[in-house]
């Protein structure tokens, strides 16, 4: 006679999910504010209005907390979707305007992510790896369009490579972060900067 498996209440599975989402949606919050290294469980816990247990029971340690910030932070940056759209693209006029608004909307709407990894950079024991694992993707996708725009007419004045690294410079995470928080500028006004200086420059 098989074992029977037990049962699992859908709706205690959907309100665990709920608090696992919260707690990880607080604890960005903190890290983002105060920095990982001054950012407790109990903290975490007190925002997400539980336990302390619970947050050690649904998501795990505060390195484990700070694991499935990167993972999600990936999980949604869109870089895969973007890029599609900026491939169909035929000039490199185009191409640039649509990179631009592309990592602009990452850059926004993951800022909370961001500014929780990269404060934690300087603490955490594997910090590199963590940022370099938040951001292979988002680097994959620049190279990506680098590659296509040589492939437009007129194709940028620099190496496949060097084109790459001037994209990285200009709209990655810290081109966005050195206009927006750094200088004060909005976030309009950081697109149409950077668009402007990758047009410019790769004429």
């Amino acid at each position: 006679m098989p074992t029977p498996r037990p049962y699992v209440s859908p709706l205690r599975e959907q309100a665990a999910a709920r608090t696992r989402s919260l707690i990880l949606q607080r604890a960005t919050e903190l890290f983002a504010d105060r920095g990982y290294a001054r950012v407790t469980v109990a903290d975490i816990a007190s925002a997400a209005g539980v336990a302390s247990k619970t947050v050690f029971a649904s998501v795990g340690s505060k390195g484990d907390i700070l694991d499935r910030i990167v993972e999600q932070g990936v999980r949604e940056s869109d870089y895969e979707q973007a890029l599609a759209a900026l491939l169909d693209l035929r000039t490199p006029e185009s191409a640039l305007e649509a990179l631009a608004r592309g990592t602009r909307f990452g850059n926004e709407s993951q800022f909370l992510v961001h500014e929780a990894i990269r404060k934690a950079l300087p603490v955490h024991e594997h910090g590199e790896a963590l940022w370099e694992r938040y951001t292979t993707a988002y680097r994959d996708a620049l190279r990506a369009a680098a590659r296509h725009l040589h492939t437009l007419t007129p194709a940028p004045p620099y190496s496949v490579g060097e084109t790459a690294d001037l994209l990285w410079f200009w709209f990655g995470p810290s081109g966005w972060r050195t206009l927006v928080v750094e200088n004060g500028s909005s976030w309009d006004r950081a697109e149409t900067l950077l668009l402007r200086t990758a047009v410019a420059t790769l004429r």
